[in-house]
């Protein structure tokens, strides 16, 4: 049977997922303290802490601490709960794992492999993509996953959704564009351009002329992308990006927590 921590790396950026660990018992109980279950989104599991109505009650718990984004201790009480003839007490611990915020990072200049390399400290799971190979050869750092395409047939292939991070940085402003033309239309938590103010109010234009998009969407783009700390080199623009990255992050995972 594959590992309980092996099936969470397999799984976290796939589903949102509970680990459940029996952290404590008293009397007589299915499974010792240690014993542990992953709970999927969806109620389904991996491995077992006991079986029967408490297995069958902590796997409604995981579900709705996943939902809720936060860990909770769980008491049971086999007997008077459950009805289970055992009759001991166990304590579950459960912590929700939630999938990771994919970062792709158009562009593998200076700025864009800065970017992804700090990145790596803040749980992102993070693809740099260039056309340029020598330039995606340039970034040593373990982790950061490269894409080495032209970037039409790049961005078909890459899933989109709510938690997705798109930070564009290419050599061109024409190559910007249609990234951004495409990345508008797909679900995404950060969608952010780097540029001047000009290119910023040039590319606003050409969007509304176009119909590409409305003000409303274009108003939500972050462009000039992140946050003004007077940043100079590729290492300052760099950690003023990943500064409104990580707003964006908190603030939508609080978001997430009070629905």
């Amino acid at each position: 049977m594959i590992d309980v921590f092996q099936k969470i790396a397999e799984e976290r950026n796939k589903h949102s997922i509970a680990l459940c660990t029996i952290v404590g018992t008293k009397g007589s109980t299915p499974r010792k303290t240690g014993a542990k279950m992953i709970v999927f989104e969806n109620g389904k599991i991996h491995g077992t802490i006991g079986g029967g109505e408490l297995e069958k009650s902590v796997i409604k718990n995981a579900v709705e601490q996943i939902k809720k984004k936060e860990p909770r201790l769980f008491r049971h009480d086999l007997l008077h709960q459950h009805s289970m003839c055992c009759g001991g007490t166990v304590d579950v611990y459960i912590e929700p794992i939630m999938k990771k915020n994919k970062l792709y990072i158009f562009g593998a200049g200076h700025t864009g492999q800065s970017l992804a390399g700090y990145a790596l400290d803040f749980d992102f799971e993070i693809v740099l993509l260039d056309d340029r190979k020598e330039y995606l050869d340039a970034c040593k750092e373990e982790g950061i996953n490269k894409m080495h395409l032209p970037f039409p047939q790049a961005l078909p292939i890459l899933p989109f959704d709510e938690n997705t991070f798109v930070c564009i940085m290419t050599y061109s402003h024409e190559i910007d564009r249609d990234i951004l033309a495409f990345c508008l239309k797909k679900p995404h938590a950060y969608l952010g351009m780097i540029g001047s103010q000009r290119k910023v109010e040039v590319t606003k234009k050409m969007f509304a002329d176009a119909g590409l998009g409305s003000l409303i969407e274009l108003e939500h783009i972050d462009m000039p992308m992140g946050i003004n700390i007077g940043a100079e080199g590729p290492e300052e623009i760099a950690v003023s990006i990943l500064s409104k990255l990580i707003e964006i992050k908190n603030v939508k995972l609080k978001s997430q927590i009070k629905h």
